[in-house]
């Protein structure tokens, strides 16, 4: 990812007129960067030279995003357990806070052994967007699924145990992800293609549009987590997606903390139960028995 550096006076300016900078805070500390096409995404053609836009700040807040991409974070060769997840931000759409909402949660799985893959995907409300959520959003999220099936063995995964977790509107791509599958196509020229599309898990961290969801008892095992305090929709809704989920014979675990509102995410040091509901997707991944606690 090239970055524009600017000189420390020229950046004060920058903010003080509230100019967009695109800088992202630890952006050398990030993993390389893995495209999902080789070029042009459907949808965004003639746009891929468009860089994104990373705001300034302690989170790596991701805007403008035409060449959807993953930034893969994988165990030591000898702490791998074959587990991979990819992990969708939230932003309404309209933005990528991608730091609380997926690196940090990715360089946590990626200590215990699971292969974890921060998703960048097409941003349908941002102002002026030609995207939308079904077609552009959904379909970088399925694409993601294929890409890590097509190289799980240069990754070391298993592509039996290759699931999703989204926040916030993340999460909404990775309930439809779960829905809205297909087997790949056998005959694509594209072997990516040729991968299917189904997550094996889901792991839905306070996510939106609730309403959306529509279970069949083809949809993967799922992991909620979600605060007291957040908002209705949320906070009630997480309750009833779980009896959706029940009543569609769905393994589901859900986890409502009493302490936590909307986006609390995973900040490494805080204090509070609804912090540790990392621990609780390991507990639960073990249960289901996509990883072993050695």
């Amino acid at each position: 990812m090239m970055l524009h550096y600017l000189t420390v006076p020229l950046l004060f300016v920058f903010l003080a007129l509230g100019c967009p900078v695109v800088l992202g805070q630890d952006d050398n500390d990030l993993p390389t960067e893995v495209f999902l096409y080789d070029g042009d995404a459907p949808g965004s053609e003639g746009r891929s030279d468009e860089q994104e836009r990373v705001r300034p700040g302690p989170d790596r807040v991701v805007t403008n995003v035409h060449r959807p991409s993953l930034f893969p974070y994988l165990p030591d060769q000898e702490n791998a357990s074959g587990m991979a997840l990819i992990i969708a931000p939230g932003g309404g759409h309209n933005s990528l806070w991608s730091t609380h909402e997926g690196h940090n949660p990715a360089k946590y799985f990626a200590k215990h052994g699971i292969a974890s893959f921060v998703l960048e995907y097409r941003l349908a409300e941002e102002e002026g967007s030609t995207y939308t959520v079904d077609e552009h959003a959904l379909g970088d999220m399925r694409r993601a699924l294929r890409l890590v099936r097509s190289r799980a063995e240069e990754w070391n995964v298993d592509p039996l145990r290759v699931g999703v977790m989204g926040f916030s509107a993340g999460g909404e791509l990775v309930a439809l992800a779960g829905m809205r599958s297909d087997a790949g196509n056998p005959n694509a020229d594209d072997f990516i293609e040729r991968q299917s599309s189904r997550p094996d898990f889901l792991a839905l961290i306070y996510p939106g549009r609730s309403s959306r969801y529509e279970p069949t008892a083809e949809t993967p095992p799922t992991f909620i987590a979600a605060g007291y305090g957040d908002r209705k929709d949320i906070s009630e809704g997480m309750a009833e997606v779980y009896l959706k989920f029940k009543r569609a014979g769905v393994p589901t675990e859900l986890h409502i903390y009493s302490n936590a509102g909307h986006g609390f995410g995973f900040r490494p040091g805080r204090e509070g139960s609804a912090t540790k509901w990392v621990d609780r997707f390991i507990d639960w991944s073990v249960d289901r028995k996509l990883l072993t606690r050695d």
